[in-house]
Parts: structure tokens; C-alpha cells; sequence
């Protein structure tokens, strides 16, 4: 069920179509970009006015997700990933499907497929991959022909108009003028002159084809909490070494239950889990002098160094939690490289009270929580977005991690987002959370004697990537 504002983008998005426009559909993050597309292409679908394929290109950590939301929301719709290795063995289907989804990496390699169809829509998620009017993937996906052209992006112009110009140049070509005729009108007066009437006049010239929400404007349709599964996928260099310490741990656990039984091989168990899942956070918690180029080996990395910029772009105030502290210590120095101010709290901190007040007061935009020593009795009413890093076998103690934010005093929606690797015990912990609504806290040696999995579940834990 749409929200009205929701309701209103999509009207919008039809508006677009019917009239043979382009545009930006630039809410902020969280408030249902995704939903809203999907909601107008089954809309077009219904209607018979897109007889023809539409593309929706994303960044590679974004796929999955688009994948999961298209199969949840849209279920009718037919949907061909182009991905992978052997996706050129799918161009058979693309004529005849309804959705193709790709990213941005790849279609240096298959603009051939792309300009040889015929489309009726172009969808770039995470538009501002083309901020750059100079960069290659920029020129690549104006060369695409197609019906209609939509831009997807919480910040149509992080630095400066020259991105907003970019965008808007692959959405509605020549809408803004040429980008020499841009810098000159709009540009130099606004940024360099302060001149408020190029501003306005910018405003009202784009105002038919940028469609912006931020949270602030839609705080009243909202639901005081939204919680987002972000499904991320492992990088190569993560896939390879899941994929051999899972195979070594099988075989370690198989030789120990055949020995003592379940009950009595929890240790082992619990050793190989957690190994499992510290290599979906970084593969460096497992391979401490591992030769990994950061943060592109690490996948969950790749998806904060994205996403944490536009975040604090949009003024958010953000909680970090990770049950490990190692993983902290690896995201410290690249808040310091990408110069974002932070405070912390984990076990051995003695001083919890400093850290509460600069975050409350407003001094740091992001605080680094260990879960198990600030889950609970800290009031963060400041903060309205909290990132989950790695998923808790009890979802009860990530609910209580979230209440830092979300309690009495909130005055402000809270959006938290869930980071899960695709295929991986992750998504396989949260399978067991809708099935058993609650399970033990395997984590913890002490509560080791009430385990309540069977030896399916922990075949189903220890599976092949995807399987």
C-alpha cells in the first residue's frame, strides 16, 4: 500500500511518460524510490503503454536488491539479471521480458545488446554514477535509445550544478541548454555570484521534471520506524575465501558431531559461524595480512563509502552498530579518510557520557557503537538513521540496539538499515528469524546449552554461497 506521497510520485512518473519527458526522481534515501518505479512500470504494464523492455541499471552492491524488490512487489512482472559470466547466454530472452537489470560496470561491455533493442524505458539508479559529463559510463548511456529516461538519486548535485546538469542532460537532453551555455546562465551567477534570480529561474525551469521529497516534507505519511534489508553481495575476493573456510569447517564439524553429537560439538560450531560471518563484514578479520584492495574487497565497505556520503549529504544523524569491535577499528580510519567526525562506545570505554553529549549536541554526524556494550542504556534521540553492519541471531538485542534512537523523546522518523550479503549465513540467520520468530543467541558461550537448531538448520547455516 502506497503512502500519498508515494501515490503522488507515481502519478508524477506517469505525467512524465504520457508526455514523452524525462526526469529525476530525487527523494530523499529511504522514502521509496525503488517502490515508486516499480508501482508506475506495472501501472504502464497494466495499461498497455510499455509493449517494450525497460532497463534499470544500478550499481553492483544495489542489484540484489532490486531483484528481491521486483520479486516481492511485482511478482508478474518478467525480470532477466544481466550479470555474471554467462549473461550473454540470456540475450535470447530480452526481446520478450519485461525488466533487465544490470549495472553500471557492465555496460561497457554489452552496450552493444542495449543499442540493438528496442526500449521503452531507461532507468539509472544511483544516477549520480554519471555526476561527471566527461566520464565514459556519462557518455555510454546517452548512446542507449529509448522511449522514456528516468534518473533515480537521493543527491542530484552533491558538489556543485554541474551534476545536476549531467543528470538532467541524460534524462531530458537539452533541456538545461549545452553545458558551456549552463556555466554561463546558471552556474557562475548562482555558485560564484550569488545571484538569486538565476536561482529561481533554475528552480522553475526544472521544477516539472525533478521530483524531491526529504524526509523533513513527508515526516507526517511516515511510520515512526522504517527498517530496510540492504542485500548486499560478497566481493570475489570475499566469495573465495567464504567458500574455502566453509568447506573446511563443514568437514571439521561433520568429523566432531559424528564423534560427540550436536549437543556436545557447540564449540566447533560456534567457531565456524563466527568465521562465516566476520568474512561478510571484511575479509581482513579473518586474513589480518591478506593483500585486499579497500573498500572494494569488502563488500559491506564498498556499499558505507557509497552510501554514508549521501547520507550526511541529506543531514542525517547516524548510529553504526557492529557486534565486533575489529570491525570498528577497520571502519575508523576510512571515516578519517573520507573526513567524517565520529565518536564511540564499546566495552572499554569508561567514558560513555563525552561521546553522548558531542553526538547529541550536534559536534559528530556519526556515532560507532559495539553492540553488546551500547545496546542498551544510552538515550541517542539525536540520531534518525541507524546502520545494523552485521545481522544479531536475536533480533530482540538489535531491536534494543535500534531504540537508541527510537524512543520517548524522538521527534524525528527513524530509518535502520539491515546490511546482509546475498547467498551467505546473513540471509540464511534472517530465513531462521521469519521461521522461528526468535532464535538462541549462539554467539554467546554462556547460553550455549539452550541451542534450538536442528542439524537441518545448521546444513542450511553452512551451505554453498546461494545454495
Amino acid at each position: 500500500e502506497l503512502r500519498p506521497y508515494q501515490e503522488q510520485g507515481v502519478g508524477w512518473l506517469r505525467f512524465l511518460r504520457e508526455h514523452h519527458l524525462g526526469g529525476i526522481l530525487a527523494d530523499d534515501m529511504g522514502l521509496g524510490k525503488t517502490v515508486q518505479l516499480i508501482a508506475a512500470i506495472l501501472d504502464w504494464k497494466t495499461n498497455g503503454s510499455m509493449e517494450k523492455p525497460a532497463v534499470i541499471v544500478s550499481p553492483t552492491s544495489v542489484l540484489p536488491n532490486w531483484k528481491n524488490e521486483l520479486k516481492r512487489f511485482a511478482p508478474e512482472l518478467s525480470v532477466v539479471v544481466m550479470h555474471g559470466s554467462e549473461r550473454r547466454g540470456q540475450i535470447y530472452k530480452l526481446s520478450d521480458c519485461d525488466i533487465i537489470l544490470t549495472t553500471y560496470a557492465l555496460l561497457h561491455r554489452d552496450l552493444d545488446i542495449y543499442t540493438d533493442l528496442e526500449l521503452s524505458l531507461l532507468v539509472l539508479d544511483e544516477a549520480q554514477a554519471i555526476k561527471n559529463s566527461k566520464s565514459k559510463v556519462t557518455r555510454l548511456v546517452k548512446e542507449i535509445q529509448v522511449e522514456t529516461r528516468l534518473a533515480l538519486t537521493g543527491t542530484p548535485s552533491e558538489n556543485h550544478l554541474g551534476e545536476l546538469w549531467s543528470i538532467m542532460d541524460f534524462a531530458q537532453p537539452a533541456f538545461l541548454g549545452g553545458e558551456k551555455e549552463f556555466r554561463r546562465n546558471f552556474r557562475k551567477p548562482i555558485e560564484e555570484d550569488g545571484c538569486r534570480v538565476a536561482r529561481t529561474t533554475l528552480m522553475r525551469r526544472i521544477r516539472p521534471l525533478v521530483l524531491r521529497r526529504t524526509k523533513d516534507v513527508v515526516a507526517l505519511d511516515l511510520p515512526p520506524k522504517t527498517e530496510i534489508v540492504q542485500t548486499i553481495p560478497l566481493s570475489e575476493a570475499q566469495a573465495d575465501l567464504y567458500q574455502t573456510v566453509r568447506m573446511a569447517m563443514s568437514v571439521k564439524i561433520q568429523q566432531e558431531m559424528d564423534a560427540k553429537g550436536l549437543a556436545r560439538s557447540q564449540i566447533v560450531i560456534l567457531d565456524a559461524l563466527m568465521k562465516l560471518r566476520q568474512i561478510c563484514c571484511d575479509p581482513r578479520l579473518r586474513e589480518k595480512g591478506g593483500a585486499f584492495s579497500i573498500p572494494d574487497d569488502s563488500s559491506k565497505l564498498a556499499w558505507l563509502s557509497e552510501v554514508l556520503p549521501e547520507l550526511l549529504e541529506e543531514g542525517r544523524r547516524i548510529l553504526l552498530f557492529s557486534q565486533f569491535t575489529s570491525m570498528l577499528d577497520l571502519i575508523k580510519p576510512l571515516l578519517n579518510e573520507w573526513k567524517i567526525s565520529f565518536v564511540e562506545v564499546r566495552g572499554s570505554t569508561k567514558d560513555r557520557e563525552t561521546p553522548v553529549k558531542r553526538f547529541q549536541a550536534g559536534e559528530v554526524p556519526v556515532f560507532l557503537i559495539s553492540l553488546k556494550a551500547g545496546g542498551t542504556g544510552l538515550n541517542l534521540t539525536a540520531a534518525d538513521t541507524v546502520i545494523h553492519y552485521d545481522p544479531w541471531w536475536n533480533p530482540a538485542v538489535e531491536n534494543q540496539a535500534t531504540d537508541r534512537a527510537y524512543r520517548i523523546g524522538q521527534d524525528k522518523p527513524v530509518f535502520v538499515y539491515k546490511l546482509v550479503t546475498e547467498g551467505t549465513i546473513e540471509a540464511r540467520i534472517l530465513e531462521m528469524q521469519e521461521r522461528k520468530k526468535k532464535i538462541t543467541d549462539l554467539s554467546d558461550e554462556q547460553d550455549s546449552e539452550s541451542l534450538s537448531f536442528t542439524e537441518a538448520d545448521l546444513q542450511r547455516l553452512l551451505a554453498p554461497l546461494g545454495g
